[in-house]
């Protein structure tokens, strides 16, 4: 009976249909001996028919059900803002900057103040006015001001800031007895891509601003800072917003607004996470300054060809491409082809995590890493030591020209002159000097003036016996080169034999 029902409503919906179509093509008005006037009033008796047949139905159907749902969900942000906005503060800076001018008539130099005012968004951490921005928020500022959303302003100091992770914590000053509302951090390894998030902040000098957004991707690297693991978020943020909280849907902090990356009409939003931040607070408060861990190794991710020319099953991990010197990863045993899978119990994915894991280490306390050598595992424990200024640079080291032309470059022993000519400090080795065009080492990356400090674990001192360990591969295999280029830098490059 109910299909029936729902038979006779398509034909009458259909055929009141074909009568409007046809009656705004200037064609006949009449369809099936209805007038359009009749068939417009079906049309409502369509409507109401279906109503009245549902009824029952909608009422309990997952669209009314959601609709209800969407907007208890939308009262919940909204309590939660009303509930954390206390806890968000407007950081404005001012700054005097001089420049030379010069006195047309008497010819004598003046120096000319120049007045710079910014303003950035922040969170208050601690009960007692201890804030949290982003560094490049209170950077080089002469006077800094906190306002709270309801308009009380306090003037404030820097305790301490670090520019390799952007961050900066505040103290507000001379607010007697008040006690302030701190946030609430929440846990940022344990978000999820897709779950809500909500930016707050003061945009454009709109203070308080609220954008919903979602948790887009986790453990971003941008190349903006040293050590990079962002929170990339669709929530706006915007010039105004760093410094700011982003918020999950209970009203945790999970991570610190700092950077966007803007084009084609919109913008994509990157936070620090939380967890690394309160890392950097805790040493901030205490000693001004981050004291940071050192190994000692340069390292590159791993490719699924250089994985497979260590006989290793999988991509995850960072390759050590040189060790320095007198340094943690040297009395460790530490040497370049390894690869490191694990640190203190954290997994190595692409490598680049590796510099915030060494970072946080403990210093001088021994850690377990997990390394993969001649075809194994291993576990290898190292003494983290403190990072000092300049520690992160390495030391450079670096005939008869041969052609390989199955990988496509030209090898040639180290002389003098020719060290001179490509600008080389070295003057003992294998150099290549050309790279073909479209072969197979121009695709991996090999570029002409690199020392070639062995390929497939050897070390072959001449171009004869470079080329024999070519000679030596069958098609398809992988040609492991460790290279040092005129730069200083050290890295692997995996090239397919023809």
């Amino acid at each position: 009976m109910e299909a029936e029902k729902w038979v006779n409503v398509s034909r009458l919906f259909f055929g009141a249909h074909h009568a409007c179509l046809n009656a705004r093509r200037g064609g006949a008005v009449e369809t099936n001996n209805l007038t359009i006037e009749e068939t417009m009033k079906n049309i409502w008796r369509i409507i109401l028919a279906a109503g009245l047949f549902a009824g029952n139905a909608w009422a309990a159907t997952p669209a009314v059900a959601g609709g209800s749902a969407l907007k208890q969900f939308g009262n919940e942000i909204a309590d939660m803002v009303e509930r954390v906005m206390p806890s968000v503060v407007v950081v404005r800076t001012e700054a005097v900057q001089y420049y030379a001018a010069r006195d047309p008539f008497r010819g004598r130099w003046y120096k000319i103040p120049e007045r710079l005012a910014g303003q950035g968004s922040g969170v208050i951490i601690r009960k007692e006015g201890y804030v949290l921005t982003s560094n490049h928020v209170i950077e080089d500022a002469q006077h800094i001001q906190v306002a709270l959303p309801d308009g009380t302003q306090f003037s404030a100091r820097v305790v301490g800031s670090d520019p390799t992770t952007d961050l900066a914590v505040l103290r507000i000053e001379k607010a007697g007895s008040r006690v302030f509302a701190p946030i609430e951090p929440g846990d940022s390894d344990k978000i999820r891509i897709g779950e809500f998030a909500i930016a707050i902040g003061s945009p454009f000098t709109l203070n308080s601003s609220v954008t919903l957004g979602i948790v887009s991707q986790k453990g971003r690297s941008v190349g903006m800072l040293p050590y990079e693991d962002f929170i990339q978020t669709d929530a706006s943020i915007n010039p105004g917003n760093s410094g700011g909280p982003l918020f999950d849907a209970g009203g945790k902090v999970i991570g610190i607004n700092t950077a966007i990356i803007a084009g084609g009409g919109g913008g994509i939003g990157f936070a620090i996470p939380i967890n690394m931040a309160r890392a950097v607070v805790a040493q901030l408060r205490e000693n001004g300054k981050v004291t940071r861990g050192y190994l000692g190794i340069r390292f590159q991710p791993l490719t699924s060809d250089l994985a497979k020319s260590f006989g290793l099953d999988s991509e995850k991990g960072a390759l050590i491409a040189s060790v320095e010197k007198d340094t943690p990863a040297e009395r460790a045993g530490l040497k370049a082809g390894d690869i490191i899978l694990e640190f203190d119990g954290k997994q190595i994915v692409e490598g680049t995590e590796l510099p915030r894991y060494v970072a946080v280490a403990p210093i001088d306390k021994k850690v377990k890493m997990v390394i993969f050598r001649d075809g194994k595992k291993q576990d290898v424990y190292v003494a983290v030591s403190k990072l000092k200024d300049g520690e992160q640079t390495v030391a450079d080291r670096e005939n008869s020209a041969t052609e390989s032309n199955r990988i496509g470059i030209t090898v040639q022993e180290l002389t003098n002159d020719l060290a001179a000519r490509l600008g080389i400090k070295e003057s003992k080795g294998l150099v290549i000097t050309e790279v073909k065009a479209g072969s197979p080492a121009e695709d991996a990356g090999v570029t002409p003036g690199a020392i070639i400090v062995e390929i497939n674990g050897q070390h072959p001192d001449s171009p004869e016996k470079f080329n024999a360990v070519v000679a030596a591969l069958k098609k398809g295999d992988i040609a492991r080169l460790l290279l040092r280029r005129n730069d200083g830098s050290i890295l692997y490059l995996a090239v397919k034999i023809e």
